[in-house]
């Protein structure tokens, strides 16, 4: 006994599975435009903004009185989930990105995001910055011991000098404790050209310099 399968509704069944398939492929290349658009226009604006506050801050330096301390000296205040922290610069290796407070799925998706509860820019502590392997922080797989980190903020401009690198389990929440000095920790995730959700962290210890 034969089984006999007509061979129009084949046909008809394998162009509408193509149809489908080439559907689902402009929708996700239309959707991954959308999302490099959107970070683009992100950073692009809130980099205007930073450079919007730091000239402000530098006419009101300007006019002040000469025995008036400088901005930089301050204390930075809290800073809203969402809120601008600065930009993070690595000039050898070319990254430049602006620094979000916040680590939810947009804010990592759009910039760098400052774990809250961490030390801020200009504090005594631990300033914890986390980024994406597959964007902004993907050049951080050549980063080297005593590569200079620069954190600008409305406040200053903060450099720090690479000591360490590891890798970690994304269990071990000692790379957020505290410090008695002012150092950085960027943490990203690891390896970097792993497919898929990485199963380990990528940390970078900067101790800050004057």
């Amino acid at each position: 006994m034969r089984l006999v399968v007509a061979k129009e509704p084949l046909t008809s069944i394998l162009r509408w599975i193509q149809r489908l398939l080439l559907a689902c492929a402009v929708s996700m290349a239309g959707y991954c435009g959308y999302v490099l658009m959107d970070t683009w226009s992100f950073q692009k604006a809130e980099r205007r903004q930073l450079e919007r506050l730091l000239a402000d801050r530098h006419a009101s330096q300007a006019g002040a009185h000469p025995l008036a301390a400088p901005a930089a000296m301050k204390a930075p205040l809290p800073v809203a989930a969402g809120g601008l922290i600065g930009s993070i610069d690595i000039p050898r290796l070319g990254l430049s990105a602006m620094v979000i407070e916040g680590t939810s799925g947009k804010i990592l998706r759009r910039a760098a995001g400052h774990i809250r509860g961490t030390a801020l820019p200009g504090q005594s502590g631990n300033v914890v910055i986390s980024g994406h392997r597959d964007t902004f922080f993907r050049p951080l797989r050549n980063i080297r011991r005593n590569d200079i980190i620069t954190l600008t903020t409305v406040l200053g401009q903060y450099r720090y000098r690479v000591v360490s690198t590891q890798v970690v389990s994304p269990y071990d929440v000692a790379v957020l404790d505290r410090s008695e000095t002012e150092i950085l920790t960027l943490v990203t995730c690891y390896p970097f050209y792993f497919v898929g959700a990485a199963p380990d962290r990528f940390i970078v210890r900067a101790e800050r310099v004057a």
